[in-house]
């Protein structure tokens, strides 16, 4: 009989290692299924480990605790050229129903800042400087998806400015017809004929809208803010998934905020603070989750051979750097459509996060270039010199001296004696040899 030590080291062989290796062919369809629930489970929380989305969720609870005021505030001022103003205000006190108590000092603080750019030569400043807070937020909220999509290059200034701008501008109609959708089912339950019987059923449903709202909008971020290409199908599944657990942590919240009379008496009026701030840090990680999730999801096939590569060598990451500088080379020789790190990495079997890291490297070396697809948001990447001229020996010599480093010999006459003794005299032996090989003929 097996102990329960014996138990634990099985399951922890089987999620680390076993379930990794087992042919996804010779599973029933819905071992299959749950296997891959369960891969895509280990493949997020090794990715909220890596990419420290805790320290990530407090750095966006410091950037939203500044622009709070300056977002509701320009949300309002759109409202109010709307004649929107009063819907919009109601609707956010109905969507940030757990924060109850601080609604009124929040919104105080809104109209104060809205009336202090009115007026005078502070009218222009004011409204530079309300618009430059809200554009920043939204530019380390995309800095930090793009970080758990491996993605280094942000939109240009100008895509930024128009998709902020169209946020922005969206974000108000969103709000009132989002609270208007849910006043118009409740009012319309009352009106069916026979409510009485269907009743219990109509307020079921009733009760599900906060949540679908919800999982529009956790679609539309998982979707949109990352700057690559996200599939429909993952944005909506992690959408779904943590969508319905911040509606949860809300009525979580809520309910745990009455029983909270001890903490209120200590702090008094200045508990509202601190957990203001503790529910908007956990709403935050909640959100990043969901777009580890989505990654996850997505690229949970190039997850197998990643667990062997995360100390990849020197060596073998510049033979694999040729290699993918070979493949993007022939395909623009046959002139084929440019190739995408996520093809890359699907069709040559290869970890989409070392596939990422080196197609940015051989970006910043100007080996390659970025090519980006307006239409669906997708990146492919081609030759950023003439490949006629791309010798193996010039592509080394590019993949190794990127960087600084040459000061460290100018200021050591042993080392520089050392260099000019030793590994100049090699390196410049094989490159003898390959600067007269080109890439394109591997």
């Amino acid at each position: 009989m097996s102990s329960p030590i014996d138990f634990f080291v099985r399951v922890y062989n089987f999620i680390v290692s076993d379930i990794w290796k087992i042919a996804e062919n010779e599973l029933t369809r819905t071992r299959r299924f749950f296997y891959h629930l369960i891969k895509i489970i280990i493949y997020s929380i090794n990715g909220y480990i890596n990419d420290k989305l805790s320290v990530r969720a407090s750095a966006l609870t410091y950037s939203i605790l500044f622009a709070v005021v300056p977002v509701i505030a320009i949300i309002i001022a759109i409202g109010r050229g709307f004649g929107m103003e009063t819907l919009i205000e109601d609707a956010l006190k109905n969507t940030f129903i757990a924060q109850a108590n601080l609604v009124p000092v929040v919104m105080d603080f809104v109209k104060k800042y809205l009336e202090s750019i009115q007026g005078g030569v502070f009218l222009g400043v004011g409204i530079v400087i309300l618009l430059w807070a809200v554009v920043s937020f939204f530019m380390q909220v995309e800095d930090t998806f793009n970080s758990i999509w491996q993605v280094k290059k942000s939109r240009s200034i100008l895509r930024q400015f128009t998709t902020y701008f169209s946020i922005i501008l969206i974000l108000p109609v969103f709000i009132v017809l989002s609270s208007g959708f849910s006043i118009f089912v409740n009012s319309t339950i009352s009106q069916i004929p026979g409510f009485q019987i269907l009743n219990p059923l109509l307020k079921v449903g009733a009760n599900l809208v906060p949540y679908l709202i919800n999982w529009l909008i956790f679609t539309f971020m998982y979707l949109f803010i990352p700057n690559t290409q996200v599939r429909f199908i993952n944005a909506l599944i992690a959408g779904i998934i943590a969508g319905t657990a911040f509606q949860l942590f809300q009525i979580l919240y809520i309910t745990g905020q009455i029983n909270l009379s001890r903490y209120n008496a200590v702090y008094g009026g200045f508990a509202a603070i601190p957990l203001l701030i503790l529910w908007i840090r956990i709403s935050c990680l909640i959100v990043l989750l969901g777009a580890e999730l989505t990654y996850a999801s997505q690229n949970i096939r190039n997850y197998e051979t990643e667990l062997d590569t995360q100390n990849i060598s020197i060596r073998n990451k510049k033979f694999i750097s040729l290699y993918i500088t070979y493949l993007v080379i022939k395909q623009f020789e046959l002139q084929k459509p440019p190739l995408s790190s996520e093809q890359i990495a699907s069709d040559f079997k290869l970890p989409i996060r070392l596939v990422n890291q080196i197609l940015n490297d051989l970006v910043g070396i100007s080996v390659l270039i970025e090519v980006f697809n307006d239409k669906n948001n997708s990146k492919s990447y081609q030759p950023a010199m003439d490949i006629n001229q791309l010798t193996v020996g010039l592509f080394f010599d590019k993949f190794e001296s990127h960087g600084t480093g040459m000061t460290l010999l100018l200021n050591n006459e042993q080392l520089k004696n050392f260099w000019e003794k030793t590994f100049a005299v090699l390196d410049a032996g094989s490159k003898e040899f390959s600067n007269k090989i080109l890439i394109k003929d591997l």
